[in-house]
């Protein structure tokens, strides 16, 4: 049995009238609305309904799509893909990106844009430029964006999969030029520090795949250079099988000595057939087509609940953040949690019954004592507390103190 005492808070809560007179002997009712953990998916499909680009069975289905990702999940991840974001360049989607974050927002989404910067799906534009002219466009677009979207945007994954950039050798990106030539940790410091000095308050996460020590090393550098990494985000696409608990708790204990929040920042792992593994990069595996199994669905719905199940249990794990809600999308892989008809997957409605039931405080009435006050312990996260027709909101966290007032 896994303890999860630690994604608990106790409170005690102080009930006034509106005159600030204490309220002894009152029923109140308590429910939870919101996790501080970060239960997250990536969200690419809320673009076009967030612009009002979909009609007639498009929209049908994306309807289908937000209904099961708001059901389930409480973060978003929105891609900011240099290549894709300014493919011409000075003509950045920022029109598009943020009316998605917006609503995003609206939704009570906690938003975090991927990537600043990234040598994948870096534009073309850069390719006939000096390394000096790549690394000031790069600087350029880290304070366009950060600045454009404070207040809607305020988590980035600041540079992605740093370990192999300055070794990239598929095609001539620029950035792994600029790479090579900087040094990792140099090129990080520059990018940190450029985005922290536009929103100091935004939280910037180093993000990667390899999760061999190279990564540890180049984390303790970038420490030793004093770059200040609010999270380290660790990507685990399992197309290729699933790692277990014994590589999981492993992975774990080697990132936890930093003692940084982690984000598992890109989790998958199919309903189909398993990738081959002798695929050393799994963007070469192409298929016509990858479909999903009854006993592929079953499996991952078994993989899946371990999964989240180890990591919610360790105390720096701070988010989790699943790629691709909707099967066929990456590689065509039968990797999401609903079919390509919506329909959920049995790993959908076993992961929304730990987030949403197991996880979840169930809501309870209270009678506060002879002096208007009531002892609450739930999971950490947003609650909203009820005295007939008044409600008032409170937030239980780790961080807060052990006490607060309400007004009702």
């Amino acid at each position: 049995m896994k303890n999860y005492e630690h994604r608990k808070g106790s409170i005690t809560i102080k009930v006034y009238s509106e005159n600030k007179t204490p309220l002894p002997k009152q029923e109140l009712s308590i429910r939870q609305k919101n996790h501080q953990f970060l239960f997250g998916c990536n969200g690419f499909e809320l673009i076009p309904y967030a612009n009002d680009q979909l009609e007639g069975a498009a929209r049908e289905h994306t309807e289908k799509y937000i209904e099961k990702f708001l059901g389930l999940f409480n973060s978003v991840t929105l891609p900011f893909y240099w290549g894709q974001f300014e493919p011409e360049q000075g003509k950045p989607r920022t029109e598009e990106l943020a009316n998605t974050a917006r609503w995003c927002k609206e939704h009570n989404l906690v938003t975090k844009g991927h990537p600043l910067s990234w040598h994948t799906l870096a534009p073309g534009w850069l390719l006939d430029m000096s390394n000096e002219e790549i690394l000031e466009k790069q600087i350029k677009r880290i304070e366009r964006d950060v600045k454009d979207f404070t207040g809607f945007v305020d988590m980035w994954d600041v540079i992605n999969e740093v370990v192999i950039m300055p070794i990239f050798n598929k095609y001539d990106n620029g950035l792994t030029r600029v790479c090579k030539e900087m040094g990792r940790i140099k090129l990080i410091k520059t990018v940190f520090e450029t985005a922290r000095s536009i929103n100091p308050e935004a939280v910037l996460i180093l993000n990667d795949f390899d999760i061999s020590p190279a990564y540890d090393i180049l984390i303790e550098g970038c420490l030793e250079a004093g770059v200040q990494i609010d999270i380290i985000g660790i990507q685990s696409h399992m197309h290729q099988g699933y790692w277990g608990v014994e590589k999981t708790q492993w992975v774990l204990e080697r990132f936890s000595r930093f003692n940084i929040p982690i984000h598992f920042s890109e989790v998958s792992l199919v309903s189909g057939e398993i990738m081959p593994s002798h695929y050393s990069d799994l963007n070469d595996y192409q298929v016509e087509e990858w479909p999903s199994t009854p006993e592929g669905e079953e499996r991952q719905a078994r993989e899946v609940v371990e999964f989240y199940e180890t990591l919610f249990a360790h105390p720096l794990v701070e988010g989790i953040t699943w790629w691709d809600l909707l099967d066929g999308q990456w590689l065509k892989a039968p990797s999401g949690l609903i079919r390509q008809d919506c329909s959920p997957k049995p790993a959908y409605e076993e992961l929304r019954k730990l987030v949403r039931e197991e996880w979840w405080t169930k809501e309870s009435t209270f009678i506060t004592d002879q002096n208007g006050h009531i002892e609450f312990t739930g999971f950490l996260g947003e609650y909203e507390i009820s005295l007939e027709d008044k409600k008032a909101s409170f937030a239980l966290s780790d961080k807060d103190s052990k006490e607060i007032s309400i007004y009702l």
